[in-house]
């Protein structure tokens, strides 16, 4: 994989390169360079230009120096696409010029590019530096389009410049500044080095950060305004323009540079005076809160309140500030004198909008009442001035929403004859609708007779704009007709995948079986009672689940099972292949796995579907091409593993298969990698997707598991980013969500255990956080890695911080768990642990219990001491399953550990352990060492809190207080919400952390001598 890197030149282009790992190759140099020499693993960069070509970007090969960390050996690979850290060259030692070739890309034309290249080309992976001028990018789309821009004019080399500048007021502008300045790529500023020979680029590199953040904003900006404005070209044969139309041709046209002749010098006075003035870096700021009341003859109500701009959750009512004296304490934020940045914010406020003029009547303003007319008018035409000026403006939930306006709606019925499907032709026609129900032209006429911009209708309040009841009357008068379409384009047309001019579209409804489709509950299909030939009986949420997967099957859609951890994905498979063949043999179901879940799989078709014939294509003895289709034909299920698939594709897609199942549907959530590949290559009538985490870090996900499942529906990756996962994922655009979570309801089934509804019969899963004491031997290794890691900080480059950093966590883990872990001296472990100590102590409950545990690990060698440890010291069996471990030792070891007289302890590697596995025999789980995802947790617990568990399942984490682990414990446990998609990638994103925030984090509390 090739990693596309970018950098912003002091000329103003931007420079886009190609990292190739596999060209990497010594270049030992006896003696320091001084002049640029060729970067060793730079890639050419033909296909780049010409796939910027493809899409009309003028691009040019050209060749860049930069200043890159630099080791004996040559130039270090940037750790983005060194994935072997153990295997990198020596340390860089200092900053040597290095020259690479680019394609170079006009910065008329950057924010075009930087837009693309989130779909990159081919085989290639977007670097940090790439990545961060796209977040560039972003601000600067929404700086202008919150219209937060201005002219300015600049004097250069050959005359005066008239360009586009940002001017930010907005809070949340400001703040996302601030986080782009803090968290920029050192990379980005190693084509501005002055000095050579540094060992840091903070000593050799200008512009700072906020200067390149500045730049680049300046000039993306400049070139998305110009997208916006209408062009004003110059009379040619005018000799000496006047200066407003030159100004006006250099702001709207490819050049900035003003005609010489014109004489705007005059109006660069009045340029600088309309800038806005700096805005302010607090913490705070004042808003307008706008209330809708229950009944339609009470008033509106607009409230003062300080919004915190960091937190906008975080409100304080205009009567507390007025309580407060000098002083205004807000959740940590010092406000000084806050009666008077009320009253100057409010006097600020009422010069842009005339509606706010009334409350500096009272001496104390809090409030005012508003007609709905008053509150329309503030909504409508207030929220632009008060934003741009940096006020917040709290609206109604519904307000601005599509579904509170006048809009279409679709209603499909299936055509006479036409087959079921997303490929069935369906009658279709348009109705006017407002919010969930449809309005008839009688309705709709009487509410255009009220002339009111907000009225209330059925219960609710809406907005009727002027062009939206002129579109709707027009609509019926036009009276449209039945068309016909197909049920995908339907409902791309229906749901907003295909653009449509006039109303905005509200969604699909319709008849047959696509009402079922498009209008049922998952939970208001129709349960189907247990097979008679199945060896258990299922449990009523599994019964409907399995009514939903039979009916979806009959009309061929793909689908997603995505019922939560141990809720029983598993065993409604096997009752719907017991179900469609009630009636007599139907065609061979494949299913596809991880390997280690093949035996799992085969086990439990035994167990409870023993009259499916079950074969087993996997391992050295699996059959060739000719033989999987014979074999095929004679069984109803063939299970095999990614890997095999891959192998073997050819012949799989040999056979025509009635299904394929892909379990732990994770696995292709990349819709490059092979895997993903081949089981899209699988021809199939049905394809059905099992997995408990639909989406792991990003939509893109989504996106590629419906690929596979109904390839097509979500439309083009590039415009699912553009329109859904873009918005979503950066803009928290709830609209789009709503609108996504429509679009794929019918298509996925997620139940949560936790959920009573669905079952109630759970016990409940007991979580303990376990804090553990360092020895006196652990609290000095520890101290000394502190020390090492600190000292390498303050002197070393950014390259050299990010190894030391990650290498230093996992060295700090390892004490935390055993001093012998760490020192690898094979010594003996009694008494030496805080962490040991506290597990033996849990042990002995356990046992005494006469119960069962899974012990957790990261560390594979930690698992291997425990193991002999433990064994010697309760004189039980100990199990230990890792990596390493072949898949009939591990069926063996779950077998063993599943009977009531099996070992009583497991010891499992989280990676190995973690998923796939039913260890319900067990109902305590102790995480040893914490990993920095808590998703990877909660699988891993899972194991044994999970259906079939009929006792309560205490999980305790072990971390050491006063370290590492017990601070990025509280980390998680503050924002759980968000961690799997901050620290989804592992342990990474500690190396981007401060100095001083790393100092904070592994630092040793004072602890009493043991």
């Amino acid at each position: 994989m090739l990693a596309l890197h970018a950098s912003w030149t002091p000329a103003g282009r931007l420079a886009l390169w190609v990292e190739d790992p596999e060209r990497f190759a010594f270049c030992p140099s006896d003696e320091d360079h001084d002049l640029p020499r060729p970067h060793p693993f730079a890639a050419p960069t033909e296909a780049l230009t010409s796939w910027l070509a493809d899409r009309d970007i003028e691009a040019e090969d050209d060749d860049l120096s930069l200043l890159l960390p630099t080791s004996p050996t040559g130039p270090s690979p940037s750790p983005f696409v060194w994935l072997d850290v153990d295997a990198l060259p020596a340390p860089p030692d200092r900053l040597r010029p290095w020259s690479v070739l680019t394609s170079m890309v006009p910065a008329s034309q950057a924010h075009r590019a930087l837009s693309l290249l989130h779909d990159p080309p081919p085989d290639m992976v977007v670097a940090d530096d790439l990545s961060a001028l796209q977040a560039i990018h972003n601000l600067a789309q929404a700086i202008v389009d919150h219209g937060s821009f201005a002219p300015d004019l600049t004097r250069g080399p050959d005359g005066w410049e008239a360009r586009w500048v940002p001017r930010p007021t907005a809070p949340e502008h400001l703040v996302t500044r601030r986080a782009l300045i803090d968290h920029l790529p050192p990379i980005l500023r190693a084509s501005g080095a002055l000095r050579v020979g540094a060992t840091a680029w903070e000593d050799a590199l200008v512009p700072d950060r906020a200067e390149v953040v500045d730049n680049v904003l300046r000039a993306l900006v400049d070139g998305l305004a110009r997208t916006r404005v209408i062009p004003r070209p110059l009379n040619p044969r005018v000799r000496k323009p006047e200066p407003i139309p030159a100004l006006l041709a250099a702001l709207t046209g490819p050049e900035p540079l003003v005609h010489p002749t014109a004489d705007v010098a005059s109006l660069h006075p009045a340029l600088q005076a309309w800038a806005p003035s700096t805005p302010t870096t607090d913490t705070v700021r004042t808003a307008f809160r706008i209330s809708a009341p229950d009944e339609a003859d009470l008033p509106w109500v607009m409230e003062i309140v300080l919004q915190g701009v960091d937190d906008p959750t975080l409100l304080v009512p205009a009567e507390e500030i007025w309580k407060a004296r000098r002083t205004l304490e807000i959740e940590g934020r010092q406000l000084v004198r806050p009666q008077e940045r009320l009253l100057g914010d409010l006097g600020r406020a009422a010069r842009l909008v005339p509606l706010l003029l009334p409350l500096l009547q009272d001496a104390r303003p809090r409030r005012r009442t508003l007609t709905a007319d008053e509150a329309w008018t503030f909504l409508r035409e207030a929220a632009a001035p008060l934003s741009q000026a940096g006020f917040g403006l709290i609206t109604p939930p519904w307000w601005d929403r599509p579904r509170a306006r006048l809009g279409r709606r679709l209603a499909a019925r299936p055509r006479a004859g036409s087959s079921i499907g997303l490929n069935g032709l369906v009658e279709v026609r348009w109705e006017i609708a407002l919010g969930d129900a449809a309005i008839s032209e009688v309705e709709l006429r009487e509410l255009a007779k009220r002339k009111a911009p907000l009225v209330w209708h059925r219960g609710q309040w809406v907005e009727l704009r002027r062009e939206d009841l002129d579109a709707a009357l027009a609509f019926y008068e036009k009276k449209v007709a039945l068309g016909n379409m197909d049920v995908r384009t339907a409902l791309h047309t229906a749901l907003g995948l295909q653009e449509e001019s006039g109303l905005p579209v509200h969604g699909i409804t319709g008849e047959g079986w696509l009402g079922e489709l498009f209008g049922k509950q998952s939970e208001s299909f129709a349960a189907i009672p247990s097979p008679h030939n199945l060896h258990a009986t299922l449990r009523p949420y599994q019964e409907r689940g399995l009514g939903w997967l039979a009916w979806h099957d009959r009309i061929g859609l793909g689908v997603c099972l995505a019922d939560d951890m141990g809720l029983g994905k598993t065993i409604q498979v096997l009752a719907l292949m017991l179900h469609e063949r009630r009636d007599g043999p139907v065609g061979p179901t494949l299913l596809v796995c991880p390997t280690s879940l093949v035996g799992n799989w085969e086990r439990e078709a035994a167990r409870f579907a023993p009259s499916l014939r079950v074969a087993v294509q996997h391992g050295a003895a699996r059959a060739d091409k000719k033989g999987l289709a014979k074999l095929a034909k004679q069984h109803d299920l063939v299970l095999t593993s990614f890997g095999t698939l891959v192998r073997d594709l050819a012949a799989y897609e040999g056979v025509r298969w009635r299904r394929v199942v892909v379990d732990e549907a994770q696995n292709i959530k990349n819709p490059d990698t092979a895997s993903a590949k081949a089981v899209r290559a699988i021809e199939a009538d049905r394809r059905l997707a099992l997995t408990g985490t639909p989406i792991e870090n990003r939509l893109d996900e989504l996106w590629a598991l419906f690929d596979f499942l109904d390839p097509g529906l979500l439309g083009p990756l590039s415009r699912f980013r553009e329109h859904y996962a873009w918005p979503i994922e950066r803009q928290n655009d709830t609209d789009r969500a709503e609108q996504l979570r429509r679009i794929i309801g019918p298509f996925m089934l997620r139940r949560l255990k936790t959920d009573k509804a669905i079952v109630a019969d759970l016990p409940e899963k007991i979580e303990i956080e376990e804090p553990c004491s360092l020895t006196r031997e652990q609290a000095g290794l520890y101290r000394a890695v502190v020390d090492d890691l600190l000292g390498k900080l303050e002197e070393g480059t950014d390259a050299e911080r990010r190894i030391s950093v990650l290498a230093s966590m996992t060295r700090l883990k390892q004490i935390c768990d055993h001093p012998a872990l760490f020192l690898q001296d094979r010594s003996a472990l009694l008494q030496r642990s805080g962490k040991l100590n506290r597990l033996e102590e849990i042990i002995d409950e356990v046992l005494d219990g006469g119960e069962k545990a899974l012990l957790f690990t990261q560390f594979a060698e930690f698992g291997h001491l425990l193991k002999a440890h433990l064994q010697e010291r309760f004189r039980r069996e100990v199990l230990f399953l890792h990596g390493g471990t072949t898949r009939a030792a591990r069926d063996a070891m779950v077998a063993r550990f599943d009977r009531p007289e099996g070992p009583p302890l497991f010891i499992l590697s989280l990676k190995a352990g973690g998923t796939g596995l039913n260890l319900v025999a067990a109902n305590h789980v102790v995480h040893i060492d914490r990993w920095w995802n808590p998703a990877v947790e909660d699988q891993a617990s899972d194991r044994a809190f999970r259906i079939g568990q009929t006792r309560n399942v205490i999980v305790r984490k072990l971390s050491c207080a006063g370290t590492l682990e017990e601070r990025i414990a509280k980390m998680l446990a503050d924002k759980r919400a968000l961690a799997s998609r901050v620290v989804g990638a592992g342990e990474g994103w500690l190396a981007d952390l401060s100095v001083s925030a790393i100092r904070e984090l592994v630092k040793l509390d004072a602890m009493e001598e043991p």
